[in-house]
């Protein structure tokens, strides 16, 4: 059954954000400039298949950080994963829907099941695959929050604490490679997932101090362009944890 309520609005609104990565090569993402984003519809299986992968690199994900805070005399404490589908309460305030964030407080990732599943679509239908590993990607992306907090970084800077996350992802991509479990297309479709939640590039008003302002606002919120976003998942793609973190330095 397609899922109607506020869902097909809401993965909709993400796949609108498909414009942002016309400018990527052309080899990667499979788009027509100018052309409108086609619409994303959810259903229920959708949602169940992105919660099965979801919960298989979750616990991929549990596995590889243990063992490498082990490496490092250190504990991972592993966070909860708690998904979700309409704007919710938890220990780190109002969480809202087409988002997933990692909250300290109670040490739980939180995910809205249908705009990660509306993602993985988009991807899939963009790339003709799956589309799995741009879902999975935000849930790597998430853990990456939890690994640096545990070790005591966090930034005053957004994009800083942000970037980490990304190449923290990255280093899990690459951990699942050497472990043979990359499926083709897995790694496009995660460089499409951070190519379409890049900061978006606001229309000046004409205003210079509303301009500021708004500028601020991103900039408490940063996390960095599409192309940043992609650069920083290939650091840790390529040159695993030591390459986000210098806790990690000695790992081989």
């Amino acid at each position: 059954m397609t899922i109607l309520k506020s869902a097909l609005s809401r993965v909709v609104m993400t796949g609108a954000l498909a414009a942002a990565v016309l400018a990527a090569p052309a080899a990667l993402f499979a788009s027509t400039p100018g052309a409108p984003p086609r619409p994303i519809r959810v259903t229920e299986q959708d949602i169940a298949a992105s919660n099965r992968k979801v919960a298989m690199a979750y616990d991929d994900l549990l596995s590889m950080w243990t063992n490498d805070f082990a490496k490092i005399g250190e504990r991972f404490i592993a966070p909860r994963i708690a998904r979700y589908d309409t704007d919710i309460i938890t220990a780190c305030g109002v969480f809202s829907r087409n988002n997933a964030e990692y909250c300290p407080r109670n040490n739980t990732i939180y995910y809205d099941e249908v705009f990660v599943a509306g993602m993985a679509k988009a991807a899939g239908q963009s790339l003709g695959t799956d589309g799995d590993m741009s879902a999975v990607g935000i849930i790597a992306h998430e853990m990456g929050h939890a690994v640096a907090m545990q070790l005591g970084h966090q930034s005053s800077s957004s994009y800083e604490n942000e970037s980490t996350a990304d190449c923290l992802a990255g280093a899990f991509a690459q951990q699942a490679g050497r472990e043979g479990s990359l499926e083709k297309g897995d790694l496009n479709e995660a460089f499409y997932g951070m190519s379409m939640a890049g900061d978006p590039t606001p229309r000046s008003t004409g205003n210079a101090r509303v301009d500021a302002m708004i500028q601020a606002r991103l900039a408490k919120q940063s996390h960095g362009t599409k192309d940043q976003r992609m650069q920083n998942f290939q650091a840790g793609l390529s040159g695993g944890p030591k390459a986000c973190l210098d806790d990690f330095r000695n790992l081989n």
